[in-house]
């Protein structure tokens, strides 16, 4: 989203927020409904870009989605829905990208209000490693040919009763491509979703062998001073990085491993030769 669309989609956060210290958990349903709202909008570009077109006015935009949506969605989602289409949006591209963005953050909100985020984060982190580390799992959950549907039914069946109800909403949401990502990019896009909202930041920590509980704490405190805020370090264990640990934060990359020195290595005596 560029700065216009930005200022379209923080009314509707703001709204969300409010909503979410008083009814909390019940705002999972109004998630659900504007990730099916975001579904339709991705089917159907004419609808999205009517009601984004800035040659309407804002009341006419939002007299166009009543006229769709008027009791067929929840009044919290439908609320929700006004306020981002009566905003000034540059594309219905970066509409349908807020519709689904909202839906996530309501169900994030909702773990948040019955205490689970943090669980719900790492249940979300947890399975992005599993898939991450078995070629063929991944292959199945990131076929572009096979429908989202589809794909939804093996997640929910490897998650069923090891997940939490609105992690296996989030991992639907991010195989139908958050934010337009693949899977995998959409799993980790919505986890820092999570981290954010508990005002942290991630640092992905990749090392050649598991961390202990102390060098994680260590590592972390480290990062929190650098960063000014508190993180939380994930890590994933690769022997093939050989030592040494590589720290990924937003775009910030500090790559401390023995396979990189070696390629460096590598690199320099190409050179000289």
């Amino acid at each position: 989203m560029d700065a216009t669309s930005r200022e379209s989609y923080a009314p509707a956060l703001a709204r969300l927020n409010e909503l979410a210290e008083a009814e909390g958990s019940a705002l999972a349903a109004a998630g659900d409904e504007l990730l099916a709202v975001a579904e339709l909008l991705g089917r159907e570009p004419r609808l999205r870009r009517a009601l984004a077109d800035p040659a309407r006015s804002g009341p006419e935009r939002v007299g166009l989605l009543d006229s769709l949506l008027a009791g067929k969605v929840s009044d919290r989602a439908l609320e929700l829905l006004r306020i981002l289409v009566e905003g000034r949006w540059s594309s219905g591209a970066d509409l349908l990208d807020a519709v689904e963005r909202l839906g996530v953050q309501a169900l994030l909100a909702s773990a948040q209000a019955a205490g689970e985020l943090a669980e719900v984060e790492d249940e979300l982190f947890r399975f992005g490693q599993v898939v991450d580390s078995n070629l063929e799992l991944a292959a199945a959950l990131g076929a572009s040919t096979v429908p989202p549907a589809q794909r939804a039914e093996l997640a929910k069946m490897l998650l069923e009763g090891k997940a939490r109800p609105v992690t296996i909403r989030l991992v639907v949401a991010a195989l139908h491509g958050f934010g337009g990502r693949k899977f995998s990019a959409a799993l980790r896009a919505i986890v820092e979703l999570a981290a954010y909202r508990r005002e942290r930041n991630i640092a992905y920590v990749t090392a050649a062998a598991p961390l202990t509980e102390a060098e994680q704490a260590r590592l972390a405190a480290r990062l929190s001073e650098i960063y000014g805020r508190p993180v939380e370090v994930k890590v994933t264990v690769a022997p093939e990085v050989l030592g040494g640990v590589s720290v990924r934060i937003g775009h910030d990359l500090y790559d401390g491993t023995v396979r990189r020195r070696l390629a460096e290595t590598r690199a320099a005596l190409a050179v000289t030769k």
